[in-house]
């Protein structure tokens, strides 16, 4: 809900994210420095919690949301003093109540947690949990932890795909989530991910900096592809066990695009076993043969510089049961 104070124009409207339709009137809210540099879409995310996130994205590029008067793009950084007018929201009575985390996910994320103090949350995230809300998704890490601390104004400092598990970082305020953000953007913030990809990956293949670029395909589905005009990215390869079905491989990001790792291996012709986006089917097939019924990515371990937030830190989260039980010795792909 908006807090009272922020709340300059507001004539009789609901709070925003109230369970009932939402009386049709326009709030402009003044942004003070607990806002300072937050995306646009994210503001709007947390305000109009209840609202799906592909109409956030719809007023803002119909311009029914404006900043100053003035039509903005999802990731403008606010300002201090900033004016945002928030149109009249009217929501659903069925669309506008979501199910929230059970407690038996609120239970198991408390015991994942890697490390915590009263700056930054990181949890182990398993493998099939989304980070957030989102379309045909009605709950993530994020609204879980955001129960579990409701003290705190919990953020996602990066993200991962709802099918990798490992080392997630959460901030527990505003500060300390522009300060791990500014780590990550200066690459003084390691992380490192564990894969199992197809075939024998090359020892000498140690570096990969193909550009990456988004795109939709006609379901509006969001991929990304190699292409010499997409954003540069680069993964630093290190390889653990080669074979001839399948090789186990570390992953430093040195940057943090969508899909990195998956689209990097693919594009090598190693794809990551279980991938169901850029993988190949008859490997996965046969990985499933073998009990790997999971993408097999795993953010294994956070490296953490000395700052005002933290001390130098080296996060690790267990290996899951997966990646312990590979067999050393492979034999002959089985692939038809």
């Amino acid at each position: 809900m908006l807090p009272q104070q922020y709340i300059t124009v507001c004539n009789n409207c609901h709070p925003l994210n109230s369970n009932k339709p939402q009386k049709t009137t326009v709030c402009v809210v003044e942004i003070s420095s607990a806002q300072l540099n937050q995306r646009l879409d994210n503001f709007l995310i947390r305000q109009l919690g209840d609202m799906p996130r592909t109409r956030i994205y719809r007023i803002i590029r119909k311009g029914e949301v404006r900043v100053n008067k003035k039509r903005c793009r999802p990731d403008y950084k606010l300002q201090i003093g900033d004016l945002v007018r928030i149109p009249p929201v009217r929501l659903e009575p069925e669309r506008s109540v979501k199910s929230g985390p059970p407690g038996r996910l609120l239970k198991k994320l408390e015991q994942e947690v890697l490390f915590e103090n009263e700056h930054i949350l990181i949890i182990d995230k398993p493998a099939g949990l989304a980070v957030h809300s989102g379309s045909g998704v009605d709950y993530g890490v994020i609204d879980a932890a955001r129960l579990l601390r409701p003290q705190c104004e919990i953020e996602l400092v990066h993200r991962l795909d709802r099918d990798t598990s490992g080392c997630l970082m959460l901030a527990k305020h505003r500060q300390s989530l522009l300060a791990m953000q500014a780590l990550l953007q200066d690459n003084l913030l390691v992380k490192n991910y564990r894969a199992m990809v197809q075939g024998n990956w090359p020892a000498d293949l140690v570096e990969i900096t193909h550009p990456l670029q988004k795109f939709h395909l006609a379901n509006g589905e969001r991929r990304v592809r190699v292409d010499a005009g997409g954003k540069p990215a680069c993964s630093l390869i290190r390889l653990l066990q080669s074979g001839n079905l399948f090789s186990v491989i570390q992953v430093e990001l040195v940057t943090g695009r969508t899909h990195q790792i998956r689209v990097h291996c693919q594009a090598e012709g190693h794809a990551i076993a279980g991938d169901d986006k850029y993988g190949d089917p008859e490997f996965n097939r046969a990985m499933r043969q073998r009990g790997i019924r999971r993408l097999m990515l795993h953010a294994s371990s956070l490296e953490l510089p000395r700052s005002s937030y933290t001390p130098e830190l080296v996060i690790n989260a267990p290996l899951p049961a997966e990646f312990e039980g590979l067999p050393e010795s492979q034999g002959p792909a089985q692939i038809a």
